[in-house]
């Protein structure tokens, strides 16, 4: 049985330099960070008292106060951003089957935010002062359940928990159960809301984020000699993927292809990637193959970049060991350059940054790439918007445990 084509029909997020895809794209290409200091809560006694926080939402503005306490925040970016998704796509009702429609959440972390505040109360007033919405609040899976429940989409629906290659997990995963005949349409991708106590502090007593306190703006630095961790950030970002067939007959507009999906571990260590990130190199060369595809077709690599010393130089490794001479002439960049680290959600927004790349012929910069780090020899797009014909795009995630995951995506040909 031949593989049904999927395609690219919606776009949605809400990021920290954004709360929308048009206005977060602009920011990107105009080079904005949306990272400054914490104002979730008192981080004064912390290491790091910095994050990519999104700005300007106000819950009342998308949801029934009373809908409000029974949602963590992860949920609601999540539903927001599936709603753009569905709207820029065109999906009404009688397009569809609701049947055949389903939906395929990455979260990292979850609901963590509700997870600290019931915890607190467990231990200050009782167990027995547990909200009855703690557990449906907090779960990693509730988001895919509120998006279909919202949507009516009856079909395929779970959660995919990889740390930070959740989104590009999920975004696979639903490219497999589209191409195989499983569902006509799936909205994928991921989000995460863990600017919070508990986790900033756990990432910081792992040293894994940037201390550079006194100017955010320039914290996140990937590929930067004077990198010192990543930026912890907050938002959603979900594509609307479409059997190719069942787009063209209700007269979609159409973004790009997906093509390709390649999943690998490293089997090496629970944070640290491999030195010469051979797992990654894998995970690319496995999309690239998936994807009917030579390495040579690849013309631009959105990279996980996450401004940690080990993990830029290890991707950075990986990018050659997989393209060889060919990595001269790739265009890549790191969108948490300037949205910082989005965890669960991270690959969803990178994932969209390629697709509109590609529909648009422009690849954003790189911002705060400095001091190249000689480990770090690639071209990583530091001199502004650079314009170009885009043939396919290769987005790039790693997680904690020595996940890795590639997607790519190609300009649509009939």
């Amino acid at each position: 049985m031949s593989k049904k084509r999927v395609v690219i029909t919606g776009l949605g997020a809400i990021t920290p330099v954004g709360n929308n895809v048009p206005e977060t794209w602009q920011n990107l290409l105009e080079g904005k960070s949306g990272i400054g200091l914490i104002s979730r809560f008192d981080a004064s006694t912390l290491p790091t008292r910095i994050a990519a926080e999104v700005k300007n939402f106000d819950p009342e503005d998308h949801f029934d106060h009373k809908e409000i306490k029974k949602i963590d925040l992860y949920t609601q970016f999540a539903i927001v951003a599936a709603r753009e998704a569905v709207k820029d796509a065109g999906l009404t009702e009688g397009s569809y089957n609701p049947e055949r429609a389903g939906v395929i959440t990455g979260v990292g972390i979850g609901g963590i935010l509700t997870f600290e505040e019931e915890t607190i109360k467990c231990h200050t007033q009782g167990p027995r002062r547990i909200s009855p919405f703690f557990i449906p609040k907090m779960i990693g899976n509730i988001a895919a359940a509120h998006i279909a429940i919202e949507q009516g989409y009856k079909g395929i629906n779970f959660n995919v928990m990889s740390a930070c290659a959740s989104a590009n997990h999920a975004i696979g995963t639903a490219l497999r159960s589209i191409q195989y005949g499983d569902a006509d349409i799936i909205i994928s991708g991921g989000a995460e809301a863990a600017v919070t106590p508990l986790a900033v502090g756990g990432f910081s007593a792992m040293r894994a984020l940037s201390t550079r306190n006194d100017d955010p703006t320039t914290a996140s630095r990937p590929f930067d000699k004077e990198r010192d961790g990543f930026v912890m950030a907050e938002g959603a970002a979900f594509m609307v993927l479409e059997e190719l067939e069942h787009a063209k007959a209700r007269g979609a507009r159409i973004y790009a292809e997906l093509v390709g999906y390649g999943a690998t571990d490293d089997a090496y260590h629970i944070t640290a990637p491999t030195e010469n990130g051979e797992g990654s190199a894998r995970a690319m060369l496995m999309a690239v193959k998936d994807a009917g595809l030579e390495p040579e077709d690849i013309d631009y690599i959105n990279a996980h970049g996450t401004s940690t010393p080990l993990n830029d130089k290890g991707e950075s490794a990986s990018i050659r060991n997989a393209f060889g001479a060919h990595a001269d002439k790739l265009k890549v960049n790191s969108t948490k350059s300037m949205v910082g680290h989005m965890l669960g959600a991270a690959a969803g927004i990178e994932a969209i940054v390629c697709v509109k790349s590609i529909a648009d012929g422009f690849i954003h910069p790189t911002i705060n790439l400095v001091n190249p780090d000689p480990a770090c020899d690639l071209d990583y797009n530091t001199e502004g918007v650079c314009k170009m014909e885009i043939r396919a795009a290769l987005s790039n995630s790693l997680g904690f445990g020595g996940h890795n995951s590639a997607i790519i995506i190609k300009k649509y040909t009939d």
